[in-house]
């Protein structure tokens, strides 16, 4: 009786045995799970290499994840910028204005010439009346016509005229340059200046006005009133013919 418990008995031990390598295949397979997890952890946790260790994306090469900048905004194009002459509309001259002096001083130059050809040709002054007010001879041949008794007055006034139609030319409007504003305002100055003189000679001396030497007059004002007005329109309240 004895015999069959104890072979009884002695199978229990060995159904546990029997139990005991399934659990460790199950946790050997576990434990191959388990290296497969960190071998997939171990691929995916390669260190980056190339662009993307950069910061860039496939395909670009350093740097290009910067935002671009312009050409326009590089110091070159700023230095070549600040070096371009400033211009009328710059320095708060309106556009319109250069042209209207040059067709002014233009216009005085051809009142000039027809004058001065007419003091050398003794041709009288087409369109001029002769009456006490209006007498265009009596003012070209009066001896106040003649400067010093050397300088017709017509001659000063083409070389002034031609002076400046230079100076209030597009292209000098547009240099900008502080010589060319003295000149244009000392020109302008000379010429305001002799004008009045002229004015008073007609008026008082000879008594009589010639209608083209007031064209040259109306012409002069003109001139003097928008090159003062171009000085003024200059911005900063010193240093306007200086650029300062």
């Amino acid at each position: 009786m004895a015999g069959p418990k104890q072979a009884r008995a002695g199978r229990a031990p060995g159904k546990a045995g029997g139990a005991a390598p399934q659990r460790n295949r199950q946790g050997g397979s576990n434990r191959q799970g388990g290296s497969n997890r960190q071998g997939g952890q171990g691929a995916g946790s390669r260190p980056a290499t190339g662009n993307a260790a950069r910061g860039g994306k496939a395909g670009q090469g350093p740097g290009r994840g910067r935002p671009a900048q312009s050409a326009a905004g590089t110091p070159a194009a700023e230095g070549a910028k600040a070096a371009r002459p400033a211009g009328p509309a710059s320095t708060g001259v309106p556009r319109w204005l250069p042209l209207t002096t040059f067709i002014l001083s233009l216009a005085g130059v051809g009142l000039s010439v027809y004058l001065t050809y007419t003091h050398y040709t003794d041709t009288a002054l087409a369109g001029c009346p002769v009456n006490a007010t209006v007498n265009c001879t009596k003012v070209t041949t009066s001896p106040e016509s003649i400067i010093f008794g050397v300088f017709p007055v017509a001659v000063l006034g083409l070389a002034f005229y031609v002076f400046m139609a230079a100076i209030n030319s597009p292209w000098a409007w547009r240099a900008d340059l502080a010589l060319i504003r003295w000149a244009r305002l000392a020109g302008v100055l000379t010429g305001i200046v002799f004008v009045l003189y002229l004015v008073y000679v007609e008026l008082f001396e000879v008594d009589a006005i010639c209608e083209y030497c007031t064209g040259v007059h109306i012409v002069t004002f003109l001139l003097f009133g928008l090159i003062m007005y171009s000085i003024a329109a200059r911005p900063g309240p010193a240093g306007k013919l200086a650029g300062r």
